[in-house]
């Protein structure tokens, strides 16, 4: 891709998500996450139904009138986009690919964290930890961050979530919101490490996919690719049994990692390639907001 049409690229999303963020999450996002504690803000004369045990003592002995004091939500939020890159996120055959859907998804989460003066960084990992870009504020920020999600090209073509997941904990040191973005194909078993981040971090998995993968078609023989090994296969889509087989795989599967973030206390979201990403953001908004 040229500088011009990775520009355009980024100006398009950025437009898009930017949109959305102002005429739909920005008080949805601030319900969902919610602050770390209270702090002062300022003292005001005592109303009926206030709580007693706020009276400042001292204005009130000073003014010779009751006064309380009023606090207010530490807003200012940390929020970590953990990304899978690996080769399988490239796969795609409806509107986008994975890795496009990344892209807008994670612009919209930045654009909502800046919106509500919170600081936004990434970590994009495969088996490894490919680029770390520290939390920020500011919109130039979050256009360099853009760009690296289209063009960022990885060492490894690998995923291992454990990886990722390990990093979060040793790099943040203080609590921080961390949306984990991945198709979650890992044939690792990453529940332990996810349970130790989960007691530190606020995390939220968003498992991307293509119907592709959740249904073949009636199609006769296919091709079907590995994109993380480079296994090359063919498949009979024409046989009932075959896709039966491949539907009740993908229905344990997926079952499999509900059980897993459920056990951590991970909320989460499924979206597709063709999907409206922005229904379910509002959906899971909406969920941690009761």
């Amino acid at each position: 891709m040229d500088t011009q049409e990775l520009l355009r690229r980024v100006r398009r999303i950025e437009i898009k998500t930017r949109a959305l963020t102002n005429d739909i999450f920005a008080g949805e996002y601030h319900s969902a996450f919610k602050g770390h504690g209270m702090s002062f803000a300022e003292v005001r004369e005592y109303q009926p139904g206030d709580d007693v045990r706020d009276i400042d003592w001292n204005v009130t002995a000073r003014t010779a009138r009751p006064h309380v004091k009023v606090y207010e939500e530490e807003r200012e939020l940390t929020v970590v986009l953990l990304v899978d890159v690996s080769r399988s996120l490239v796969f795609g055959t409806q509107q986008r690919t994975l890795r496009e859907l990344v892209a807008e998804l994670a612009a919209t989460i930045a654009f909502s964290a800046i919106q509500n003066n919170d600081k936004i960084g990434v970590i994009f990992f495969s088996d490894r930890i490919e680029k770390f870009i520290p939390p920020k504020k500011g919109r130039r920020h979050i256009l360099y961050i853009i760009r690296e999600l289209l063009e960022f090209r990885p060492e490894s073509e690998r995923t291992d979530i454990r990886v990722g997941v390990e990093y979060l904990v040793r790099a943040l040191r203080k609590r921080c919101i961390s949306f984990l973005i991945s198709d979650f194909v890992d044939k690792g078993d990453f529940s332990h490490e996810l349970n130790i981040a989960a007691r530190k971090h606020d995390v939220v998995a968003l498992r991307l996919y293509d119907r592709r993968m959740a249904v073949l078609p009636d199609v006769g023989l296919m091709k079907i690719t590995d994109a993380e090994t480079g296994h090359e296969q063919y498949v009979d889509t024409s046989s009932k049994r075959v896709r039966d087989a491949h539907r009740a795989w993908w229905q344990r599967e997926s079952e499999r990692l509900r059980e897993v973030f459920s056990r951590s206390g991970v909320d989460t979201a499924d979206i597709a390639t063709d999907g409206d990403y922005v229904t379910a953001l509002r959906r899971l908004f909406a969920e941690r907001s009761h």
